[in-house]
This record gives C-alpha cells, structure tokens and sequence, in this order.
C-alpha cells in the first residue's frame, strides 16, 4: 500500500484554500504542503506545488520567492467549511465529562496544544460501517456492511462489520485518515501522553502503520480477551461438504493498540513536568498488564446505551484508571459513540472531554454517561 493515496485535485484545492484562508498571512510551500498533510493525509508534493503555480495570480499572490497568500478581491474568497463542514458544535458539561457534538478532526484542529493527557477511544475500526449510508441500514437492521448474527442461546446478538468486504480503495482510505487523524492529534498531546485505541485483527496493522508515520510511538499492544461472533463459519454455501473447516478462527480477542507521543528527556523528567510517561499501576507490587480478561458488554449497560461497538465499563474503567500514571489531567474520546469511556472516567474520577459527530449518538450519550458511571462493575 503506498503512503500517498491520489487525492483528486478539488480536495487538494479546498484544503490549500482552506488552510490559506485561516492563516491570514503569506505562508511557505512548505507550510502550505505540510499543513495539506495534516488535513487531508499524505499527499503529493507536486500536486500542491502545481495547483499554486497554475493558479497564480489568479486565486493566489505570491509575496515572495515561494511564499504564497490568497489574491485579494473575489476571485480569491473562499467559504472555509467548504472543507471544515458546517455542522453546528454543541458541548453539554455531564460532570466532570463534556462532550462536544463536532467532527473529531475539526475539533482537534481548535483545540490548544499541550492540553489533552490520554486517549482512550474505541474508533470506527474500517471507517465505512459507520458512512451515512452503512449507518442507516444498520438502523433499518438490513445489514450492508454490517452482520446481523443469528440469535444465540435466546438472545439476539449485536451486529457486526464485515471487514473482510473492504474494497483496495477503502483500505488506502483507512490509512490516510488516521494518518490525518495523528497528525491532528500529536500537537494538542502533552510529551508522555498515552494512545489506547480498539481495533481489529484484520485492519490494526494499517491503523498502527499510519499512527507512527504521524509521529506517535508504539507501545506495544493490549489483548482484552472476549469471546465474539466473529469467525469459526464454515464455507458459505459449502458449510455440509465442508463441515470440519473454519474458514477464520473463531476471535477470541480483541487488540488495544498503545502509543504515546515522544517524551520530553526522560520519564522521571517528563513525569515531574506533565504527569506522564507511564501507566498507573494496579497496588506497588502489581503493575497494569497488557492482557485483560474482559466479558460480553452487560444486558443492562446495552440497554442504557445500545450502541453496536458498546465496551464493557468493567473493562473501560480498568484501562481508563491506568491511562493517567499520576491520577491527574484530561481524557479524551475522540469518537466517543454513546460516550462510555466519558462515563469510564466519571467513575474513576478523571476530568474527560468526548467528540462524537452522529447526532443520534451524541443525545444518547447525554443521558448515558450519568447512568453508566453509577453502575457497580
């Protein structure tokens, strides 16, 4: 898979636009290819560097050997949300919690550096289960991307994705948005700041390949080990010839990636500055571990947040606790779904912020979070 994915020259355009029209100032190539990069994920250098040129002085004045700015008059103007979206931003405080109801990536680029202390997130693991599209025929219940399991010993199962229907051009696009995604993300992390994303078997290796070329470390990995749905079918149409294969294991885990943005000297020093660098520990003689037997999310908690990707509190509340080494600073929940993570940090006691852009899930998560955190685990 190559690192830059072919962009078409319209979304290139809007970006520089875009990123020219915030400014208000003469910026470089350089900045201008860079800050392209962050928006929309890795792209060609060339293509940048022609739209300038071809485009100048047109849309664009040149102040300088390389230096570009938008000409003025109306041939210049620019609607930034051409780009940036138009979606009203809604913020509700729930405790110590406040959820904000925005796309992750326009609020990550608002947000002050150095001001979030951990991640902890359980993000769209394909990105396309969760398009308009697939979310609404998961809402309708006919399926899409989305495996509607049958019913297992009287209950119903919650669906799950197919990520094994993932077209090339879908898993190129995975990529580049969590390459933007961390570059997004790196500035506003204090040096020492823990990463804990969920993924999946089958796409963790692209998620954590354009996380560290965004500039994070990788820390290894944390199993939550659950029994799914997932795997252990015999061959479709074939499952009475073929009754003694499994065409995939039956999964019988799920993968944590971990990262963290570089430290600041070393961890004694980056602890005493901002509180980070490490993982809090269980008691002096037991330190947090990186397998942590976890079960099915709880009847009750599904039924005060019936979200298809809903993680257990028992298991949030353990992974959230030892993301602060030193028990202060600010979670954030970049996705934050029907906010139990946001109620996961409640409980322990730690300040949290959550984004979440589907408007369903985000008034669900108002009145979720309050009631999630006052579950006994």
């Amino acid at each position: 898979m190559n690192d830059i994915v072919k962009k078409s020259p319209g979304l290139v355009r809007d970006a520089i636009m875009s990123i020219l029209s915030e400014s208000g100032r003469p910026m470089s190539v350089s900045e201008i290819e860079r800050n392209v990069e962050i928006l929309i994920g890795p792209t060609s250098g060339s293509s940048v560097r022609s739209y300038l040129r071809l485009n100048s002085p047109r849309i664009f004045a040149r102040s300088g050997h390389g230096v570009y700015t938008i000409a003025s008059g109306p041939q210049g103007s620019f609607d930034s949300t051409s780009i940036l979206g138009k979606n009203k931003v809604e913020s509700v405080e729930l405790g110590k919690a406040t959820l904000i109801k925005a796309d992750c990536l326009e609020w990550l680029r608002t947000r002050a550096s150095n001001s979030i202390h951990a991640v902890v997130t359980d993000p769209p693991y394909g990105l396309f289960e969760y398009s308009d599209s697939q979310v609404r025929k998961l809402r309708a219940g006919r399926g899409g991307v989305w495996r509607i399991p049958p019913a297992f010993d009287g209950h119903q199962r919650s669906p799950l994705p197919r990520f094994t229907t993932l077209s090339p051009s879908q898993l190129d696009d995975l990529s580049a948005y969590y390459f933007s995604f961390g570059k997004h993300l790196l500035p506003i992390l204090v040096p020492g700041a823990n990463v804990l994303i969920a993924s999946n078997p089958l796409l963790s290796y692209i998620v954590a390949n354009a996380l560290c070329r965004a500039g994070l470390e990788r820390r290894g990995e944390l199993v939550r080990l659950t029994m799914t749905m997932r795997g252990g079918d015999r061959p479709k149409g074939a499952h009475t010839e073929f009754d003694s294969v499994s065409v995939m294991p039956r999964s019988m885990w799920e993968p944590w990636l971990i990262f963290r943005k570089p430290l600041e000297g070393r961890v004694q020093d980056n602890l005493r500055k901002w509180g980070t660098g490490g993982f809090r520990r269980h008691s002096a003689e037991r330190p947090f571990g990186d397998v942590i037997a976890s079960y099915p999310t709880r009847r009750v908690e599904k039924q005060i947040a019936p979200h298809p990707s809903l993680k257990p509190q028992a298991f949030l509340r353990q992974i959230v606790r030892a993301s602060l080494p030193l028990e202060c600073g600010v979670i954030l929940d970049p996705f934050a779904g029907s906010g139990s993570t946001l109620a996961a940090a409640e409980a322990v006691g730690y300040e949290s912020v959550g984004v979440e852009s589907d408007d369903t899930y985000f008034r669900l998560a108002c009145g979720a979070i309050p009631r999630l955190a006052e579950l006994s685990v």
